[in-house]
């Protein structure tokens, strides 16, 4: 498990990366957190490689050609 300051930093750049969702969509804000453990677990602690996470958690898919 991570810290009390990284949980801060992890609930930080969620609720950032997801000002503009809705808290009752919590479908999409959970999957916003797991890509954003995901990226801490991978060793990704800073707060601009967390935020690119959970930007990219949120991107749509892109269509291969």
């Amino acid at each position: 498990m991570f810290d009390a300051e990284m949980t801060a930093l992890l609930r930080a750049v969620l609720d950032e990366v997801c000002e503009n969702i809705p808290v009752s969509e919590t479908g999409a804000r959970a999957y916003v957190a797991s890509k954003l453990l995901d990226a801490a677990a991978n060793g990704q602690f800073s707060t601009d490689a967390l935020k690119a996470a959970g930007r990219k958690a949120l991107s749509p898919p892109t269509m291969w050609r």
